[in-house]
């Protein structure tokens, strides 16, 4: 007898309390759902159900086979599903948020280039720097940067994009340039809220991490607003270099403190649950995975 259809008709057995409620799922009589049970039992060498005329009871044995066989069949039907997916072509809508600028500077092209891979695949995507919910909001993916809050989440690491000190050279010249991290206790800094501990800078020195405490006039969530500031003299700003590569690049932010280099900051991509994902997320989060590994937009600096 099939083992798998006797570990079928033993979960449905106990998830419907009595063996009329497998009978009636899988349409067998009542004796064929007795002989799968014996034979289970007979195989395993051990008692798995209890039956009387009113309630069916789980053995000790039984309990935990039970609750082995759900996996087992789960992990079943997630194969059989995924094998049947092989053959057929990814489409379909997928919905994901990221953050403003990282979204604009490197997700765009990227997905740009997933399309073009993907044809049959509409993607919605929404740009915000607030922590937006997938649940409430309906969506299959976020790109998260920086500190992942607690969550029932299965994050999976994209790349790092490691942490520029950045300044105006206009700032530069009427503040000084900071020689090390311990100088900008006296300097405006300007940090972002949700990439950085409030308050805090790290730095990677040759003993381990380095903490240094900052205070400025400005503190953002927006990682472009923190650049623009920056690019205006309002005072030195740590972020990702993704963020501001491209204005060193242009010659508007001169980086200082190459000699430390900034603590490297994760950037993942959450979704709801890795069983039953799609074929289209599944791509487009190996494709994000391939594109980003190991560091995005450490150019030109």
């Amino acid at each position: 007898m099939d083992r798998v259809t006797s570990m079928a008709v033993f979960v449905k057995s106990v998830e419907g309390g009595s063996l009329a409620a497998a009978a009636r799922h899988f349409g067998l009589s009542h004796a064929m759902v007795s002989k799968h049970l014996r034979g289970l039992e007979q195989s395993l060498g051990v008692r798995l159900l209890t039956l009387t005329t009113r309630r069916l009871t789980l053995t000790e044995a039984g309990d935990n086979y039970f609750r082995r066989c759900v996996q087992i069949l789960a992990d079943i039907e997630e194969a059989n599903r995924e094998a049947m997916q092989l053959q057929a072509v990814p489409r379909g809508l997928l919905r994901l948020t990221a953050p403003v600028t990282f979204g604009e500077q490197h997700l765009a092209p990227a997905l740009a280039a997933f399309l073009a891979r993907y044809p049959d695949i509409v993607l919605d995507v929404e740009l915000t720097d607030r922590f937006s919910d997938l649940i409430d909001e309906g969506f299959d993916l976020a790109l998260r940067i920086g500190r992942l809050p607690d969550s029932a989440l299965v994050a999976r690491r994209l790349g790092t994009s490691r942490m520029i000190t950045c300044a105006a050279p206009a700032y530069l010249a009427r503040h000084g340039t900071p020689a090390h991290p311990s100088e900008l206790a006296g300097h405006r800094c300007l940090y972002l809220s949700g990439v950085t501990t409030p308050g805090e800078w790290w730095y990677e020195a040759g003993d381990g991490r380095m903490t240094v405490k900052v205070d400025g006039p400005l503190r953002t969530n927006s990682m472009a607003l923190a650049c623009q500031a920056a690019r205006a003299g309002a005072g030195i700003v740590f972020g990702p270099a993704f963020a501001l590569a491209p204005s060193v690049a242009a010659g508007d932010l001169v980086p200082v403190l190459e000699d430390f280099a900034g603590a490297a900051l994760d950037i993942h991509a959450l979704y709801l649950s890795k069983r039953h994902m799609s074929k289209k997320l599944r791509l487009l989060i190996d494709f994000l995975a391939a594109r980003f590994a190991p560091t995005v937009g450490t150019d030109g600096v």
